[in-house]
Protein backbone atom coordinates (compact mmCIF):
# COMPACT_ATOMS: atom_id res chain seq x y z
CA UNK A 1 0.00 0.00 0.00
CA UNK A 2 2.55 2.68 0.68
CA UNK A 3 4.75 1.38 -2.53
CA UNK A 4 1.38 2.61 -4.43
CA UNK A 5 0.80 6.08 -2.76
CA UNK A 6 4.38 6.78 -3.43
CA UNK A 7 4.03 5.51 -7.34
CA UNK A 8 0.93 8.04 -7.31
CA UNK A 9 3.07 10.96 -5.37
CA UNK A 10 5.55 11.03 -7.93
CA UNK A 11 2.42 10.60 -10.26
CA UNK A 12 0.86 13.82 -9.27
CA UNK A 13 3.94 15.86 -8.73
CA UNK A 14 5.11 15.19 -12.37
CA UNK A 15 1.90 15.83 -14.03
CA UNK A 16 1.51 19.43 -13.44
CA UNK A 17 2.99 21.42 -16.78
CA UNK A 18 6.01 23.76 -15.57
CA UNK A 19 8.98 24.51 -17.29
CA UNK A 20 10.40 20.74 -17.20
CA UNK A 21 6.74 19.37 -18.59
CA UNK A 22 6.89 22.10 -21.57
CA UNK A 23 10.99 20.78 -22.20
CA UNK A 24 10.34 17.62 -22.44
CA UNK A 25 7.68 18.82 -25.40
CA UNK A 26 9.82 20.72 -26.89
CA UNK A 27 12.65 18.17 -27.10
CA UNK A 28 10.24 15.44 -28.19
CA UNK A 29 8.89 17.45 -30.87
CA UNK A 30 12.28 19.03 -32.19
CA UNK A 31 14.42 15.74 -31.63
CA UNK A 32 12.18 13.07 -30.73
CA UNK A 33 11.80 10.06 -27.94
CA UNK A 34 14.63 9.44 -26.74
CA UNK A 35 15.49 13.45 -26.39
CA UNK A 36 11.97 13.73 -24.22
CA UNK A 37 12.21 10.61 -22.36
CA UNK A 38 15.78 11.72 -21.48
CA UNK A 39 14.26 14.63 -20.02
CA UNK A 40 11.98 13.19 -17.92
CA UNK A 41 13.92 10.75 -16.79
CA UNK A 42 16.33 13.24 -15.34
CA UNK A 43 13.19 15.10 -13.65
CA UNK A 44 12.41 11.95 -12.16
CA UNK A 45 15.48 11.00 -10.68
CA UNK A 46 15.43 14.52 -8.91
CA UNK A 47 12.09 14.08 -7.51
CA UNK A 48 13.50 10.38 -6.19
CA UNK A 49 16.00 12.09 -4.23
CA UNK A 50 13.96 14.61 -2.87
CA UNK A 51 11.82 12.38 -2.11
CA UNK A 52 14.33 10.61 -0.31
CA UNK A 53 15.39 13.89 1.71
CA UNK A 54 12.04 14.19 2.45
CA UNK A 55 11.94 11.15 3.73
CA UNK A 56 14.52 11.37 6.03
CA UNK A 57 13.47 14.58 7.47
CA UNK A 58 16.89 16.00 5.74
CA UNK A 59 14.47 18.77 3.89
CA UNK A 60 14.85 20.57 6.92
CA UNK A 61 18.16 21.94 5.58
CA UNK A 62 16.58 23.65 2.93
CA UNK A 63 14.02 26.27 5.41
CA UNK A 64 16.87 25.96 7.67
CA UNK A 65 18.98 28.53 5.22
CA UNK A 66 16.81 31.07 3.41
CA UNK A 67 19.50 32.47 1.38
CA UNK A 68 19.80 28.61 -0.16
CA UNK A 69 16.53 29.08 -1.25
CA UNK A 70 16.73 32.12 -3.44
CA UNK A 71 20.02 31.40 -4.44
CA UNK A 72 18.72 28.05 -6.15
CA UNK A 73 15.12 29.73 -7.26
CA UNK A 74 17.75 32.88 -8.88
CA UNK A 75 20.18 30.11 -9.96
CA UNK A 76 17.73 27.77 -11.24
CA UNK A 77 15.67 30.71 -13.23
CA UNK A 78 18.40 32.03 -15.04
CA UNK A 79 19.19 28.77 -16.32
CA UNK A 80 15.69 28.50 -17.73
CA UNK A 81 16.24 31.89 -19.29
CA UNK A 82 19.05 30.74 -21.02
CA UNK A 83 17.87 27.35 -22.02
CA UNK A 84 14.85 29.16 -23.41
CA UNK A 85 17.02 31.58 -25.60
CA UNK A 86 19.31 28.32 -27.46
CA UNK A 87 15.90 26.60 -28.11
CA UNK A 88 14.47 30.00 -29.70
CA UNK A 89 17.72 30.16 -31.85
CA UNK A 90 17.53 26.38 -32.63
CA UNK A 91 15.08 24.50 -35.01
CA UNK A 92 13.72 21.02 -34.92
CA UNK A 93 15.11 18.47 -37.00
CA UNK A 94 13.60 18.70 -40.44
CA UNK A 95 14.35 14.81 -41.73
CA UNK A 96 14.40 11.51 -39.87
CA UNK A 97 18.43 11.50 -40.28
CA UNK A 98 18.89 13.94 -37.66
CA UNK A 99 16.71 11.82 -35.62
CA UNK A 100 19.06 9.95 -34.06
CA UNK A 101 20.67 11.09 -31.20
CA UNK A 102 24.26 10.64 -29.95
CA UNK A 103 25.17 9.77 -26.45
CA UNK A 104 26.41 13.26 -25.69
CA UNK A 105 23.51 14.81 -26.36
CA UNK A 106 20.53 12.64 -24.66
CA UNK A 107 22.99 12.68 -21.59
CA UNK A 108 22.86 16.50 -22.06
CA UNK A 109 18.96 16.55 -22.07
CA UNK A 110 19.21 14.52 -18.69
CA UNK A 111 21.47 16.51 -16.94
CA UNK A 112 20.24 19.54 -17.12
CA UNK A 113 16.83 18.55 -16.45
CA UNK A 114 17.85 16.54 -13.40
CA UNK A 115 19.41 19.59 -12.22
CA UNK A 116 16.62 22.43 -12.98
CA UNK A 117 14.29 20.23 -11.06
CA UNK A 118 16.63 19.94 -7.86
CA UNK A 119 17.30 23.97 -8.03
CA UNK A 120 13.24 24.04 -7.70
CA UNK A 121 12.99 24.43 -3.69
CA UNK A 122 9.55 24.09 -3.80
CA UNK A 123 9.65 20.17 -4.98
CA UNK A 124 11.26 19.32 -1.98
CA UNK A 125 8.94 21.41 -0.05
CA UNK A 126 6.26 19.30 -1.74
CA UNK A 127 7.59 15.97 -0.84
CA UNK A 128 8.07 17.60 3.05
CA UNK A 129 3.99 17.83 2.90
CA UNK A 130 3.60 14.83 1.46
CA UNK A 131 5.72 12.81 3.27
CA UNK A 132 4.81 13.94 6.47
CA UNK A 133 1.47 13.17 5.88
CA UNK A 134 2.08 9.52 4.76
CA UNK A 135 4.05 8.94 8.24
CA UNK A 136 5.82 5.79 7.29
CA UNK A 137 8.43 6.28 9.33
CA UNK A 138 6.61 7.34 12.13
CA UNK A 139 6.70 4.41 15.21
CA UNK A 140 8.38 2.46 12.81
CA UNK A 141 11.29 -0.12 13.81
CA UNK A 142 14.73 0.73 13.63
CA UNK A 143 14.86 -2.46 11.28
CA UNK A 144 11.55 -1.29 9.13
CA UNK A 145 12.73 2.01 8.65
CA UNK A 146 14.75 1.54 5.22
CA UNK A 147 12.68 -0.96 3.77
CA UNK A 148 10.12 1.53 3.81
CA UNK A 149 12.47 4.75 2.85
CA UNK A 150 13.63 2.35 0.06
CA UNK A 151 9.76 1.68 -1.18
CA UNK A 152 8.83 5.46 -0.72
CA UNK A 153 11.65 6.31 -2.88
CA UNK A 154 11.62 3.76 -5.68
CA UNK A 155 7.01 4.20 -5.85
CA UNK A 156 8.05 8.43 -6.48
CA UNK A 157 10.68 7.42 -9.52
CA UNK A 158 8.41 4.64 -11.10
CA UNK A 159 5.13 7.46 -10.84
CA UNK A 160 7.21 10.28 -11.79
CA UNK A 161 9.13 8.17 -14.78
CA UNK A 162 5.60 6.47 -16.27
CA UNK A 163 4.30 10.26 -16.57
CA UNK A 164 6.95 11.30 -18.41
CA UNK A 165 7.25 8.47 -20.47
CA UNK A 166 3.46 8.68 -21.54
CA UNK A 167 4.19 12.41 -22.28
CA UNK A 168 7.08 12.11 -24.61
CA UNK A 169 6.20 8.71 -26.17
CA UNK A 170 2.57 10.75 -26.90
CA UNK A 171 4.35 13.77 -28.56
CA UNK A 172 7.35 11.91 -30.14
CA UNK A 173 4.25 10.17 -32.07
CA UNK A 174 2.50 13.30 -33.29
CA UNK A 175 5.66 14.27 -34.43
CA UNK A 176 5.84 12.92 -37.83
CA UNK A 177 2.33 14.33 -38.28
CA UNK A 178 3.32 17.86 -37.96
CA UNK A 179 4.52 19.60 -40.79
CA UNK A 180 8.47 21.15 -39.78
CA UNK A 181 6.74 24.75 -40.15
CA UNK A 182 4.19 23.92 -37.35
CA UNK A 183 6.59 22.20 -34.92
CA UNK A 184 9.14 25.44 -35.46
CA UNK A 185 6.36 27.66 -34.01
CA UNK A 186 5.30 25.33 -31.57
CA UNK A 187 9.27 25.11 -30.75
CA UNK A 188 8.92 28.97 -30.28
CA UNK A 189 6.07 29.19 -28.01
CA UNK A 190 7.31 26.51 -25.97
CA UNK A 191 11.00 28.63 -25.78
CA UNK A 192 8.71 31.53 -24.81
CA UNK A 193 6.56 29.99 -21.84
CA UNK A 194 9.94 28.53 -20.48
CA UNK A 195 11.62 31.92 -20.53
CA UNK A 196 8.22 33.37 -18.40
CA UNK A 197 8.68 30.68 -15.92
CA UNK A 198 12.45 31.23 -15.74
CA UNK A 199 11.85 34.86 -14.76
CA UNK A 200 9.02 34.65 -12.71
CA UNK A 201 11.54 32.20 -10.20
CA UNK A 202 14.07 34.98 -10.54
CA UNK A 203 11.50 37.56 -9.63
CA UNK A 204 10.76 35.66 -6.73
CA UNK A 205 14.10 34.64 -5.94
CA UNK A 206 15.24 38.83 -5.55
CA UNK A 207 11.78 38.95 -3.80
CA UNK A 208 13.49 36.98 -0.88
CA UNK A 209 16.78 38.80 -0.70
CA UNK A 210 14.57 42.34 -0.96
Amino acid sequence: MLFIKSVVMGLSIAVPVGPIGMLCIQRSLSRGFQAGFATGVGAACADAIYGLLGALGIAGIVTAFPMLTVGLKIGGGAFLVWLAWTIARQAPAASTAQRDLPRTSVLRDFVTTFGLTLSNPMTILSFVGIFAALGPLSGAREGTVWPAVALMVAGVFIGSATWWLCLSGTTAALRTKMSFAFMHGLSRVSAAVIAVFGVIQVVAGVRGVI
